[in-house]
């Protein structure tokens, strides 16, 4: 099991059914978690009463919201060690009664969102490498995708599959830019991720979802620069 204790780590879509069980299971381990979301959904954050977690209210697809939200995290945590990404929204039509409207949404909520956080995470993070002495572990931006934007777009999920394909597009592209700066980039890539619900369903259990993430934030994840993981369990 790798050792991320006393390492700060944003997560956003923290409320989320994927953002609560990865926020659960870094606390468990001893991370500090910022945890990023909407004020409503994060107001009901169970995790939130531990004494490493932290809410950080704010909408992640407002370019000033995100700004300052992640000045914040560092200058309440003195650093920001790695930031999950899983704000992100499902919705699928045929293309002729895809609404232009639809189709922007997702990609704001889905790609949009990770951009801004992206960039904002990057910025508090090179300010931490610039201040930080001899040799330290890489800083770790991970993106989930999905097997529509890893592979190839499934039928009805126009905005969708776009915005994902979007997301390994921006991590690869950052893994290039970042990696001089001690930053590395990872984009998950889940099927159909099963939550408690539908257990005979093909997909990736959500709970290995979390160990998988929880492997890419160790240090052995720096290895996995600008990599795109397919974790598609038993959908293959």
């Amino acid at each position: 099991m790798p050792d991320l204790t006393a390492r700060v780590v944003a997560v956003t879509g923290a409320a989320g059914r994927l953002g609560r069980r990865l926020t659960r299971r870094l606390l468990a381990q001893g991370v500090t978690v910022a945890a990023v979301d909407r004020p409503d959904p994060l107001e009901a954050l169970d995790p939130l009463d531990d004494d490493r977690a932290y809410a950080y209210p704010l909408d992640a697809t407002d370019e000033d919201a995100v700004s300052d939200g992640f000045a914040q995290i560092r200058s309440a945590h003195d650093r920001l060690d790695a930031l999950v990404h899983t704000v992100g929204t499902w919705a699928g039509a045929p293309l002729l009664e895809t609404a232009q409207a639809d189709f922007e949404r997702l990609l704001r909520l889905n790609l949009t969102s990770a951009f801004l956080c992206f960039r904002e995470a990057a910025r508090q993070m090179q300010k931490d490498r610039a201040s930080e002495e001899g040799e330290a572990p890489a800083k770790c931006l991970v993106g989930i995708a999905s097997g529509q934007g890893a592979d190839r777009g499934a039928s009805q999920q126009y905005g969708y599959s776009a915005s994902k394909a979007g997301v390994v597009r921006l991590v690869e592209a950052a893994a290039s830019e970042l990696q001089e700066a001690g930053i590395t980039t990872c984009a998950i890539a889940p099927s159909t991720i099963l939550f408690d619900e539908n257990p005979d369903r093909e997909g990736v259990p959500a709970e290995r979802l979390v160990a998988l993430i929880e492997h890419v934030l160790s240090p052995a994840g720096d290895a996995l620069n600008g990599a795109v993981l397919r974790a598609y369990g038993s959908a293959r």
